[in-house]
C-alpha cells in the first residue's frame, strides 16, 4: 500500500464538516436501461433516440447544446438550453477551464450540469434531445467542478475554497441534500482556485461504497466510505496516487485506472475493502503531453491528451496488466479536453478548436472519425467549453 503519511495529516488536520445552507430550488417545467459496459462507460438510455449534449460553461450565462445522435455515431444539432447559472474557470487554465473531468453527467433519464460560476447545479429531464428543467440547487460549496451519480446517490465536487464534496439523494427527478453529507478537502485554495491545485473529479465505486476525488496538486485520492443513507465518512482514506493524478475510471469492480498528468502515464490502482488504493504495476506512459481525461468503451480505455490535441488507447491484458495499444490512436488537432461515449463511439471535446469529434471505436481498438460540429465555445481567455455526456 502507498500512503503519504505526512500530507495525509496536514491534509486530515484541516478536515471539518461543512454545515448546511439553504440552496434555491427552482421548478421549471416537468418531464421525466440498459448498460452495456462494452459499449460506453457508465451511461444508461432507453428506446429513444440518442443525444449527445454539451455544456458551453459561458460565464455571462451557461446553456446545454444538443445533438442528434443516429446509429451511425453522426451529430447534427437539435437545440440550447439554459441552465439558470453562469459558467466558471480555475485560475491559469491552459485549455480546459474548469481543470477536471465530468461536469456534465447523464444518468437514469436525468442530465446534471455544474455552474460554476454561480456555485449551483441543474437537474434537467432528458427526453430523447428535448431537456426539461427540473432544479437549479446550491452544490454545497464553491465552483461545483464535477458530479457523480449511481443509482439514487448524486455527489457534487467543488473545487472552490477548502474543497468539498457534497452528497444528495435523487428524488422524482429532483435533488435532496443528504444530512452529513458534505465534507471539506481541506485544500486552502482560494476561489477561483488555481488550475493546478483544484481537485479534478469525484466518482462513485460501482459498489456504492466509497466516494473517491482525485487531487492534481497533491498527488493523491481521498476515499469517503459510503454511510447506509448516503452520509458520508468523517474522516477519508488518503492514498498516493501518482504524479498529479486528474480523471480515473473503473475497469473492475475493485480497480481503477488513473491519468497522471504529470508524469504523462495511466496507472492502475486496487481499491481495497478500507478505501485504501495500491498501485498494480508500473505506470505506463504514453509519449504524449498532459493526458488528463480518461473514458471506457468496452475494453478500451481511451485518455486524451491536451497538450499534444491527441487521443491515446490502453487496455488491461489477460494478465491483469495495464498496456498500451496505440500512443495516438487518433490526432484531434484541438486542444481535446472531456469525453463521452455511447453505442461504441466515442466523443470528444476539443477546446481550442471549438468542436466535437465523434469515433466510431473499432474492434481492435482503432478510431474512425465519423462526425465533427462546429460552433462551440472556443478556449479564450482562461474559459472555454467544458463538460459533455451522452444517452
Amino acid at each position: 500500500m502507498k500512503r503519504s503519511v505526512a500530507l495525509a495529516a496536514a491534509l486530515l488536520a484541516g478536515l471539518t464538516s461543512v454545515g448546511s445552507v439553504p440552496g434555491t430550488a427552482l421548478a421549471d417545467g416537468g418531464g421525466p436501461g440498459y448498460h452495456d459496459d462494452r459499449k460506453g462507460g457508465d451511461n444508461h438510455h432507453g428506446d429513444d433516440e440518442g443525444a449527445v449534449f454539451v455544456q458551453t460553461n459561458k460565464a455571462e450565462g451557461n446553456t446545454i447544446k444538443v445533438y442528434d445522435r443516429d446509429e451511425d455515431g453522426r451529430l447534427t444539432k437539435a437545440g440550447e438550453y439554459e441552465t439558470g447559472g453562469l459558467g466558471g474557470f480555475t485560475i491559469g487554465a491552459p485549455l480546459d477551464a474548469l481543470a477536471s473531468q465530468g461536469s456534465l453527467i447523464y444518468h437514469k433519464g436525468l442530465l446534471f450540469a455544474v455552474n460554476a460560476g454561480s456555485n449551483t447545479v441543474t437537474v434537467f429531464g432528458v427526453e430523447g434531445t428535448k431537456l426539461h428543467k427540473l432544479q437549479v440547487i446550491w452544490s454545497g460549496g464553491l465552483l461545483p467542478v464535477s458530479i457523480a451519480a449511481r443509482g439514487d446517490l448524486v455527489y457534487v465536487l467543488n473545487a472552490g475554497g477548502e474543497g468539498s464534496v457534497q452528497g444528495f439523494e435523487v428524488r422524482k427527478g429532483h435533488l435532496s441534500r443528504i444530512e452529513d453529507a458534505n465534507r471539506s478537502l481541506g485544500l486552502h485554495n482560494g476561489n477561483p482556485p488555481a488550475f493546478g491545485t483544484a481537485p479534478a473529479q469525484v466518482k462513485i465505486d460501482p459498489d456504492s461504497e466509497f466516494v473517491l476525488v482525485s487531487t492534481k496538486g497533491a498527488n493523491v485520492m481521498f476515499s469517503y466510505e459510503i454511510g447506509r443513507h448516503g452520509e458520508l465518512a468523517s474522516n477519508p482514506v488518503i492514498s498516493d496516487a501518482g504524479n498529479t493524478p486528474f480523471g480515473f475510471t473503473f475497469d473492475s469492480e475493485d480497480s481503477l485506472l488513473v491519468t497522471e498528468s504529470g508524469a504523462n502515464a495511466v496507472s492502475r490502482f486496487e481499491l481495497e475493502d478500507d478505501g485504501t488504493l495500491d498501485q498494480v504495476g508500473e505506470s505506463v506512459p504514453n509519449g504524449q503531453l498532459a493526458p488528463c481525461w480518461i473514458q471506457r468503451v468496452g475494453d478500451y480505455f481511451f485518455v486524451a491528451n491536451a497538450g499534444s490535441s491527441t487521443i491515446s488507447s490502453y487496455r488491461v491484458n489477460d494478465d491483469g496488466k495495464l498496456e498500451i495499444v496505440k500512443n495516438v490512436a487518433a490526432d484531434t488537432n484541438g486542444g481535446s479536453i472531456d469525453m463521452t461515449a455511447e453505442d461504441g463511439f466515442l466523443y470528444v471535446q476539443n477546446a481550442t478548436a471549438g468542436n466535437v469529434q465523434g469515433y466510431e471505436v473499432n474492434k481492435d481498438g482503432s478510431l474512425r472519425l465519423v462526425t465533427t460540429v462546429e460552433g462551440l465555445p472556443k478556449f479564450e481567455n482562461g474559459i472555454g467549453m467544458e463538460g459533455i455526456a451522452a444517452s
